[in-house]
């Protein structure tokens, strides 16, 4: 992982097209802003996470799914 230290309004920039600016610091709390392609993605990591469960579990076939394939009803 790379730690880097920023201040208020600096930025980092991730592959040319990706910048993270430090829009502003209070106590514990970084408001951080994104600017990035329409095409990328960009998810607070709790909303990433939830979107993987919910596309793994469509994907799992259900118990009925796997009964159905087997032969069994």
């Amino acid at each position: 992982m790379l730690v880097l230290s920023r201040k208020k309004n600096e930025s980092i920039v991730i592959n040319d097209d990706i910048t993270i600016v430090v829009v502003e610091i209070r106590g514990d709390k970084v408001r951080l802003g994104v600017e990035a392609p329409k095409e990328v993605p960009v998810h607070r990591r709790e909303v990433f996470d939830a979107i993987r469960r919910n596309e793994e579990a469509n994907k799992a076939p259900s118990k009925a799914d796997a009964a159905g394939a087997s032969g069994e009803t």
